[in-house]
């Protein structure tokens, strides 16, 4: 999809052209036209991603890292080649990196790439995808593709842990297609304990791919990747991306590791991704830098902690979250309080039906999070906290949503 399409795209429109364009194999939902589609029509004055303070798409607002960037200086003169030799070593260091044989792993402009191919290969009208609610919505969009039905569980423990119900999930359909979980999970920023995703993958069915999406893995203290299994469970399918802690959302570079039949036939969809020469060169500096995962780790904690803090002393309870984003709950519908937000050139994520009493907050820097404490005092301050009344919601054929 061209940009300039998705840059005039209302969250209507966007979500009528992707229902159709979702079906062409390399167009899948990712975290940032979700977010862009829904703020462009239901936030007032939604800025242009260089103005005003963006809270809402789950991004790093560090951007790579220093050795990432000189990287990218060097490569530039060569991006006239394709250089896939380089692409084999950014996955053979990869894969020596976690242990595991590089042919079980794949490199995609983005984990969204191959997220969205996984679902289009395990799913069909006699086999759904089972999801947390809530969660990240893309598997939902591409299982539509094939027909397949999407069923949501709710998380369990919604007042604490807010962990994905495994037995709950494994119990939603006799066949799945897909059981997806994304550890920490997004939008909640929770973690579900290992031996319980261990559980999940041992006991779904032999014709169900499990995917654990590890987008947010190097964010969480606790979280334990899964990739370890793969070697071991052909159904099993971990997705990496290079957008979260790494910073490079915008250069697009995501990893895919299963089994070298279950990698073929996602790859049979679309063919091997040409991971751009640039994301190649950020990502391999990336990988060798040792000491940056646990330094951004702790950045990122140390910001989202005190902001947790802060939340918890004005009355809010928030999800214990260990990613770079978090949920507060508002007491009541928070769509009135991201509009007002807005109105402060804050922008926050958007709605999950499912919890509508709260709003996603991404971490920023220090600088962002000190005027995102300090516009939601000042709101919240207000007479009417800031909440206006609740839309008028058309009745009939035209009152369907997106999000349902």
């Amino acid at each position: 999809m061209a940009v300039s399409t998705v840059r005039h795209l209302s969250r209507r429109n966007f979500f009528r052209v992707a229902a159709g364009a979702s079906a062409l194999a390399g167009c899948a939902m990712s975290e940032s036209l979700l977010a862009h589609a829904q703020s462009t029509s239901t936030v007032p004055k939604f800025a242009r991603s260089d103005q005003g303070i963006h809270l809402d798409a789950n991004e790093n607002p560090l951007g790579p890292a220093e050795a990432a960037r000189q990287a990218l200086a060097k490569i530039v003169e060569h991006s006239g080649r394709y250089l896939f030799d380089q692409q084999q070593d950014l996955v053979g260091l990869f894969a020596q990196q976690e242990g595991i044989p590089a042919s079980h792993v794949a490199m995609y402009a983005g984990s969204s790439t191959p997220l969205h191919l996984t679902v289009l290969s395990a799913t069909h009208t006699q086999a759904p995808v089972v999801v947390a609610d809530p969660g990240y919505e893309a598997p939902l969009w591409a299982a539509r593709v094939t027909g397949s039905a999407g069923i949501k569980v709710p998380l369990a423990d919604p007042k604490g842990a807010a962990s994905h119900d495994v037995k709950a999930m494994l119990a939603a359909a006799a066949a799945p297609g897909v059981l997806y979980v994304c550890n920490p999970n997004n939008p909640t920023g929770t973690v579900t304990p290992h031996e319980e995703i261990v559980y999940l993958i041992e006991h779904a069915p032999k014709s169900t791919v499990v995917i654990v999406d590890e987008a947010y893995i190097h964010l969480s203290s606790s979280a334990k990747s899964c990739i370890d299994l793969v070697p071991a469970h052909a159904n099993l399918v971990v997705l990496r991306t290079f957008s979260k802690l790494y910073g490079m959302a915008g250069l697009r570079l995501g990893v895919i590791a299963a089994q070298p039949v279950l990698l073929a036939k996602v790859e049979s969809l679309a063919g091997l991704d040409s991971v751009p020469v640039t994301a190649m060169a950020a990502g391999k500096a990336s990988l060798l830098d040792a000491s940056l995962v646990p330094t951004r780790r702790k950045m990122i904690a140390d910001l989202r902690n005190e902001t947790l803090t802060w939340l918890h002393a004005q009355g809010y309870a928030t999800t214990p979250a260990e990613s770079n984003c978090f949920m507060v709950d508002m007491g009541r519908p928070a769509g009135p309080m991201r509009q007002a937000l807005a109105e402060h050139a804050i922008y926050v994520g958007r709605e999950w039906k499912a919890w509508p009493n709260h709003m996603r907050v991404t971490v920023g820097t220090a600088t962002e999070m000190a005027a995102f404490r300090k516009a939601f005092a000042e709101i919240a301050a207000q007479p009417t906290a800031g909440l206006l009344p609740a839309p008028i919601v058309a009745t009939g054929q035209h009152a369907a949503r997106f999000f349902s």
